[in-house]
């Protein structure tokens, strides 16, 4: 049996980490278009630089939850078998003990030069003013994180791990930034974990039907009071869900 896990905002908001949609979220205090977009990047570097060293700093503050060591035991379970892809910028699924880890949307603690390519690790502090990059030296240094508007490269593990897993489970993601449901028609079966129910919305607009809908499990509870009803799933699991858990 393999597994692949997606994973959004709702399994680090256990955290403390504040959500982009919620209410009182990220994008209530700031504004999207100047801090997340490649538009904003072009014109005030300084203030977008300002606005991910603050959420670098902050980082050090918040403390796995029991979602994300219950992930690094499943990884120790499934040791090669088990794929966890988050959109999530931040270190706590690695400080909980997961190794195997694709963030696809970059990572806060990490820095990148824009002319060799580089990646590095900088940890909890804000951007040197004259940032050198440890390979080439150069000084066109940024965050490690996509805005909108720019390509996101590790996009491509999306369909192409799903070749080689069994179960698909999406937690603590409200399939508005990647399509859960076009995903999840990969897999044999599927498992959601969200504590709302969420209106599928493609770029063709807003859909009748609910996300929840097409999975073949939905649990709705949020990512931490979800554990007990997907280890058992995971336990009974035969090659098949008979029944759902509501």
């Amino acid at each position: 049996m393999k597994i692949y896990i997606l994973s959004g905002a709702g399994l680090s908001k256990d955290s403390g980490i504040s959500t982009f949609r919620e209410s009182g979220g990220l994008w209530n205090k700031y504004d999207i278009s100047k801090v997340c977009s490649l538009e904003g990047w072009q014109k005030d570097r300084d203030f977008v630089t300002k606005f991910y060293d603050n959420r670098r700093i902050e980082l050090k503050n918040f403390k796995p939850n029991p979602a994300h060591y219950f992930f690094a035991k499943l990884e120790k379970r499934y040791k090669d078998h088990l794929f966890h892809l988050t959109q999530n910028v931040d270190d706590l699924l690695e400080r909980a003990g997961c190794k195997n880890v694709i963030h696809l949307h970059g990572t806060l603690t990490d820095l990148r030069c824009e002319d060799c390519k580089n990646i590095f690790y900088i940890g909890y502090r804000a951007q040197k003013e004259n940032e050198i990059c440890p390979k080439c030296k150069s000084k066109n240094i940024r965050h490690n994180v996509v805005m909108f508007g720019e390509v996101v490269l590790n996009y491509r593990y999306l369909y192409t791990l799903a070749k080689e897993a069994d179960i698909f489970i999406a937690i603590g993601t409200s399939g508005r930034v990647i399509d859960i449901v076009d995903l999840s028609n990969e897999f044999k079966t599927t498992i959601l974990i969200n504590p709302n129910r969420e209106k599928y919305v493609t770029i063709f607009g807003e859909h009748e039907k609910y996300i929840d809908e097409f999975f073949d499990i939905f649990i709705q509870k949020r990512a931490v009071d979800s554990l007990k009803d997907l280890e058992k799933l995971l336990g009974n699991y035969d090659g098949s869900f008979k029944t759902a858990t509501k």
